[in-house]
C-alpha cells in the first residue's frame, strides 16, 4: 500500500537563516544591526595602539608553504601566522579545502582524514551532508590546534577542465551557494574561522596570477557574484578571500567594486578579506578598495605590503587611520563571532574513526551512477570478478594542490603514477582505502582477481574469465594546472576499457576523477559509476555501491560534455599537453565571458546541444515518478509542489528538480530541489519554495533584482533537460535589493 507524507524544502534564504547560525549571525543580517560580536570588537579596539591594529592586517608564512620558509616562533607549521596584539590567541592558519593540510609535511604527526572531492559532496546535493563535512574539518583542525581555514571554494565550474574544479561545487550558483554555505557552517560550529574563496571569478589554473576575466556586472552578479552571495548567506563565513586573477582588468584584490561595492554594501558582510597568497600587489590601492589582510605577505607577495608602507601610507595621509580600525575590527569581530577567543583550540588526538566514517558516507551519497544496462549492477556477492587497473589493490587517487592531505596510515606519498610535478603539486596522493580490498569484504563469496591493467593483453584475458569486469580509471587534476583541451583519460585508460569492454561486455566502470572527461567507450560497457576523489573512505564506500549495500544517489552537479566543440570556448587559450602547467603565470591574457550568466548547462539549454550527461542527472538501484506538478505564489513567495513516487522494488533516494524560465524567454535556471527517501511503493508530496533570484535580472542601473511580470515556465524533472512535467504560471513584477 502507497504511503503519503507532505515534506517543505526551505529557500535557500531560509536554509541560510537555519544553518549553523553563530551568535552573531542571529544578531546581525542584512539590515546590518550590531550583534554582540561587534561590541566586544569596537571594545577591544578602543584600548588598541595605530600599531596594534597594524599588526593585525598582515600575516607571516607559518612554514612549509612558500619555499623553505621556517615554522615561526609560536606556528604550527601552516599557511599563515598572526601573533596577535592586546590578549588575542594568533591566528593558526591552514588550507583545509578537503581536509586539513600539512605543508610539505612540515608537521610530524600533520595527517588528517580528506574528504571526497568538492564535486563529490556537491553531487549529493544534500546541505546536511555538506555541513557534516564542514564540522568533520573543522573539529579536526581545532583539535591539532588551527584556528583559521582556508576552505569554502564557492567558483563556479565555467570549464569542465578546470584543474580545482573538483574542489568546488559545480556549475550552478544555487547548488554551489547552499553547499558550500552548508561546509563553511559546519566549520565554524567549531569554533573555527572558514574562507569563502576565491572572490570572484577563478575559475581557470590558466593564467590565474594576471588573466583578465572580462564579464558584464549584470551578469556576474547572476552567476558567479550569486553563488557567493548565497553561500555567504548560508554560512556566514568570517573571512573572504580575494583571488589572484584580474576581473574586467583591475586586480580582484584591488577591486572596489567586488570588495566594497558588492561585498561589503550591498551585501553588507561583516568580516574580513583577505588576499589569496601572492594576490596583494599594493598597499594604499588594496586597502581603500576594501582589502583588510595580506597573507603570508613576508613570503607571497613581491614586498610586505600592509607592513611598513602600509604605515607609511597612514602617517602621510594616503589611507585614513579610520581604514585600519575597520580593517582591524572586522578581523577581531570574526574571531568573536565563531567563539574563536572563547573557545581555544585544544591539542588532542583526532578520532580517526567517526571522521572516516563521515568521508565514507559522504562519499556513498555522492558517487553518480551514470550508466546501468540490464541492471548489472549492484553486483552479484557469488560472481567471478576481475578488478582492473586504478591501483585499486591499493587506494583511492585525491587530486593535488593546497587542498592535498597527508592521509592516516600512509607514507605522506602514496602510489606514485604520472603526470606529477617533481615540485608543484607532486606526485599523486593515494589514501590508502582499497575498493579491491573492501569488494573482498563485503562480498567474501566472490572470487575477486586483481590486475593494474598496465598490461592490455593480460587485462583483456583476465576479463574474459570473469562473469564480470570492473575497470577502475583514474584522472589526477590539481592547482596550477587545467586539463588539457582533449578531455581524454590519460596513460591509455581508454583503449583498455575498450579492449576490456570487447572481451567481456559486463563491464563496469568506475570513475576516479576530478573534472568529466570523454568517454568513447561508453556504447559498449555494461555500467559506468563517477566516483569522483572518493577521500579517506572511498575504498568502502565504492565497494557498498556496487554490491548493493547502500544505493547510488548522487546527481551531477555539472554538465558532462559529449565533446569540447559544444563548450562555450572549446579551447582555452595556449594550453597544450606540454606546457599546459607553466600557463598558469602566462601573463596579459584576457578572457571575454560573452557567454555572460549562461554557464554550464544554461549554456547548453541556449545552444540546443545534448550533453553526454546533463547536469542534476543521476540513477538508482530503483525508479521514480514526479508528477502533479502545481504552482502557488502569494505575494513574493513562490512554491512549486508535487508528488514523488518510488515505483521500483527496493528503498532509494531521488533528488526532484525544479527549473524555471523567465518570460524574456532565457533559458532555464535551477530554482530548487529536494532529496527524498522512500520505500518501495511509497509516496510523498513535496513542495519547495522557489529562490526568488531566479526569478529574476540583475539590474545594474538601479542595483537591484528585478523579477518581471509575465509568464513563467516551471519544470519538474531529474535533470536540466528533463521536460516529464511542466506549467505556467503568472506572476507579477516586484524588486529585491541587491
Amino acid at each position: 500500500m502507497m504511503m503519503a507524507r507532505k515534506l517543505v524544502l526551505l529557500s535557500a534564504v531560509a536554509l541560510g537563516g537555519l544553518m549553523g547560525m553563530s551568535p552573531m549571525a542571529q544578531a546581525r543580517h542584512r539590515d546590518g544591526a550590531a550583534g554582540p560580536a561587534d561590541t566586544r570588537a569596537q571594545d577591544l579596539l578602543s584600548r588598541m595602539t595605530l600599531q596594534d591594529k597594524l599588526s593585525m592586517v598582515f600575516t607571516i608564512d607559518g612554514g612549509g608553504t612558500m619555499g623553505n620558509a621556517p615554522v615561526p616562533p609560536g606556528g604550527l607549521g601552516s599557511a599563515a601566522y598572526l601573533r596577535t596584539p592586546a590578549g588575542l590567541p594568533p591566528l593558526q592558519i591552514s588550507d583545509a579545502g578537503l581536509g586539513l593540510r600539512n605543508p610539505s609535511h612540515v608537521r610530524p604527526h600533520g595527517q588528517a582524514v580528506g574528504l571526497p572531492s568538492g564535486l563529490a559532496t556537491a553531487s549529493t546535493w544534500d546541505p546536511d551532508m555538506a555541513r557534516q563535512g564542514g564540522a568533520m574539518i573543522g573539529s579536526e583542525a581545532w583539535r591539532q590546534g588551527f584556528n583559521v581555514l582556508l576552505a569554502g571554494g564557492a567558483d563556479l565550474t565555467r570549464d569542465p577542465r578546470g584543474g580545482r574544479n573538483f574542489e568546488y561545487a559545480g556549475e550552478d550558483p544555487l547548488l554551489t551557494g547552499r553547499m558550500v554555505g552548508a561546509t563553511i557552517a559546519g566549520i565554524q560550529s567549531q569554533h573555527v574561522i572558514s574562507t569563502l574563496k576565491h572572490f570572484a571569478m577563478n575559475d581557470l589554473e590558466t593564467s590565474r596570477m594576471t588573466m583578465s576575466a572580462d564579464i558584464d556586472n549584470a551578469a556576474m552578479r547572476e552567476s558567479d557574484l550569486l553563488g557567493f552571495e548565497i553561500a555567504m548567506e548560508t554560512g556566514h563565513p568570517g573571512s573572504v578571500m580575494c583571488s589572484y586573477n584580474r576581473v574586467n582588468d583591475i586586480y580582484a584584490c584591488e577591486n572596489p567594486y567586488l570588495l566594497t561595492k558588492v561585498l561589503k554594501q550591498d551585501w553588507k558582510y561583516p568580516g574580513f578579506v583577505m588576499s589569496d597568497w601572492g594576490a596583494t600587489h599594493s598597499s594604499a590601492r588594496s586597502a581603500l578598495a576594501g582589502l583588510d589582510q595580506e597573507s603570508s605577505g613576508d613570503d607571497a607577495d613581491a614586498r610586505p605590503y600592509f607592513r611598513e608602507i602600509l604605515a607609511r601610507d597612514v602617517k602621510e595621509g594616503r589611507v585614513p587611520a579610520s581604514r585600519v580600525d575597520d580593517m582591524a575590527r572586522r578581523i577581531i569581530r570574526s574571531m568573536y563571532d565563531v567563539g574563536l577567543v572563547d573557545h581555544p583550540p585544544v591539542m588532542q588526538p583526532l578520532d580517526v574513526v567517526t571522521d572516516t566514517l563521515a568521508s565514507q558516507h559522504d562519499e556513498e551519497e555522492g558517487a553518480v551512477l551514470l550508466k546501468n544496462r540490464a541492471n548489472l549492477l549492484p553486483l552479484d556477492p557469488n560472481a567471478r570478478i576481475a578488478v582492473i587497473g586504478g591501483h585499486a589493490d591499493v587506494g583511492v587517487i585525491s587530486g593535488g594542490g593546497s587542498s592535498q592531505v597527508d592521509p592516516i596510515g600512509a607514507p605522506p606519498i602514496g602510489v606514485v603514477k604520472g603526470p606529477g610535478k617533481k615540485d608543484w603539486p607532486g606526485d599523486p596522493v593515494y589514501f590508502p582505502s582499497s575498493p579491491f580490498r573492501m569488494m573482498q569484504a563485503e562480498a567474501p563469496s566472490a572470487h575477486l582477481t586483481y590486475d593494474p591493467g598496465t598490461n592490455i593483453t593480460r587485462a583483456v584475458e583476465a576479463a574474459r574469465k570473469a562473469d564480470v569486469a570492473v575497470v577502475f580509471a583514474t584522472q589526477f587534476t590539481y592547482e596550477g594546472m587545467d586539463a588539457a583541451n582533449a578531455m581524454t583519460l590519460d596513460d591509455n585508460q581508454d583503449a583498455l576499457i575498450a579492449a576490456v569492454a570487447r572481451a567481456n561486455p559486463r563491464t563496469v566502470v568506475v570513475m576516479e576523477t576530478g573534472d568529466p572527461v570523454l568517454m568513447p567507450w561508453l556504447d559498449n560497457v555494461g555500467a559506468v559509476m563517477e566516483a569522483w576523489f572518493p577521500g579517506s573512505g572511498g575504498g568502502t564506500a565504492i565497494a557498498r555501491l556496487l554490491f548493493g549495500r547502500v544505493a547510488p544517489s548522487g546527481h551531477l552537479p555539472m554538465t558532462f560534455p559529449a565533446s569540447t566543440a559544444q563548450l562555450a570556448h572549446p579551447d582555452i587559450a595556449g594550453v597544450t599537453a606540454t606546457n599546459v602547467f607553466e600557463m598558469q603565470f602566462h601573463t596579459d591574457q584576457e578572457l571575454v565571458y560573452d557567454e555572460g550568466s549562461e554557464v554550464g548547462y544554461r549554456w547548453f539549454d541556449r545552444t540546443h546541444a545534448k550533453p553526454l550527461f546533463p547536469f542534476g542527472y543521476g540513477l538508482t538501484y530503483t525508479t521514480f515518478s514526479n508528477d502533479g506538478l502545481r504552482v502557488r505564489h502569494h505575494g513574493h513567495d513562490v512554491t512549486a509542489t508535487f508528488t514523488v513516487r518510488n515505483t521500483g522494488t527496493r528503498a532509494g533516494v531521488d533528488v526532484p528538480q525544479i527549473y524555471v524560465g523567465l518570460p524574456d524567454g532565457g533559458g532555464r535556471r535551477l530554482a530548487g530541489w529536494q532529496r527524498v527517501t522512500l520505500a518501495p511503493g511509497e509516496s510523498r508530496e513535496v513542495s519547495v519554495r522557489l529562490e526568488p533570484r531566479m526569478l529574476a535580472h540583475f539590474d545594474v542601473k538601479h542595483n537591484r533584482w528585478d523579477v518581471p511580470s509575465g509568464h513563467y515556465r516551471v519544470w519538474l524533472g531529474s535533470s536540466a533537460t528533463d521536460d516529464s512535467d511542466q506549467v505556467t504560471v503568472h506572476l507579477g513584477g516586484w524588486t529585491m535589493a541587491p
